[in-house]
């Protein structure tokens, strides 16, 4: 069998994984289950060893054997590294030093930043924004959940745009200056009944609420000012994301990424006017392939020690 680095992203919702050779040119890649890091829960502990598992299986099949393993993985935490180490051990055959586990947003910032180089801006079903120095210091601003704040994110966008509906069913008693919007939404939703709102919002996860995002950029692609208004204000509050890093960690380069920017022009243009002067990109980062060359040395090098420092 042909020894690969193996690189892996665990998102909630899918995972995905590369395998490069000694060189670090890429072997095979592929998509698995999602799952989280939060292995205090049985429920998401099994849905994590059956990542590792659905992997090793595909690496099997294409007559690979991973040497090392580095990972990202979405609610990662430094006290549950052994426990997820061992999960990985024991489906895939590494060694425990074979094995560097991170947070994926961690991940994602060494992706595209050497340590220490800029500020990231994550906007997805939440929003968080980070900056990573090269003695291991971190600075985090945002991320605390849909309950809290997440704002600029699809979550954040879908709750802004179901309250202005309902404030303007309360004052007119019906959706009708919000039409467009109130169409678009529901249709995404299901239903217009108070029930069928109810039911999704209340009875889903983040994910499911972020979705009805796509909703709100259709609704502004034909033409509805509320809801290019909150585009605009979601481009805003990522602005702020970035302004709290910099006034935190000094100037820097600015990376958006997410799910997020591709919803509507509105939502990038908004950032880059917040912030005139800076140097902001929006770049595609393939995170897994990055998490594949931790371990080869080359460019990611310095991310060994930072790392490190970071456990």
């Amino acid at each position: 069998m042909s020894q690969v680095h193996l690189g892996l992203d665990v998102g909630g919702t899918a995972s995905r994984w590369v395998a490069c050779d000694a060189a670090g040119s890429v072997v095979a890649r592929g998509r698995v289950g999602g799952a989280t890091a939060h292995v205090f829960n049985p429920a998401e502990r099994a849905r994590l060893a059956a990542v590792f598992s659905q992997v090793a299986g595909a690496l099997a099949e294409g007559g690979l054997k991973p040497m090392t393993l580095s990972g990202g993985l979405t609610g990662f935490g430094a006290a549950a590294d052994v426990e997820i180490a061992g999960l990985a051990q024991q489906a895939l055959g590494l060694p425990r030093d074979a094995v560097l586990l991170m947070d994926d947003i961690i991940l994602a910032y060494a992706a595209h930043f050497q340590p220490g180089a800029g500020h990231l801006v994550s906007a997805g079903t939440g929003s968080i924004g980070i900056h990573v120095g090269a003695s291991g210091d971190v600075v985090r601003v945002g991320g605390r959940g849909i309950l809290i704040d997440d704002a600029g994110s699809g979550s954040w966008i879908a709750l802004r745009a179901l309250d202005r509906l309902y404030r303007t069913l309360d004052h007119t008693g019906s959706f009708a200056s919000q039409q467009v919007l109130a169409d678009q939404i529901f249709a995404l939703v299901g239903g217009s009944d108070w029930h069928h709102v109810r039911q999704h919002v209340y009875a889903g996860d983040r994910g499911r609420i972020g979705a009805l995002a796509v909703g709100v950029a259709k609704a502004a692609e034909l033409g509805d000012e509320t809801a290019l208004e909150i585009l605009r204000e979601a481009g805003g509050e990522l602005a702020l994301l970035a302004q709290a890093m910099q006034a935190r960690a000094g100037e820097r380069p600015v990376a958006v990424i997410g799910g997020v920017l591709t919803l509507h022009p509105a939502i990038s243009s908004e950032v880059r006017a917040q912030l005139p002067g800076c140097d902001v990109s929006q770049p595609a980062i393939d995170t897994a392939l990055a998490a594949a060359h931790l371990q080869q040395g080359g460019a990611l090098e310095p991310w060994r020690a930072t790392l490190a420092a970071l456990r």
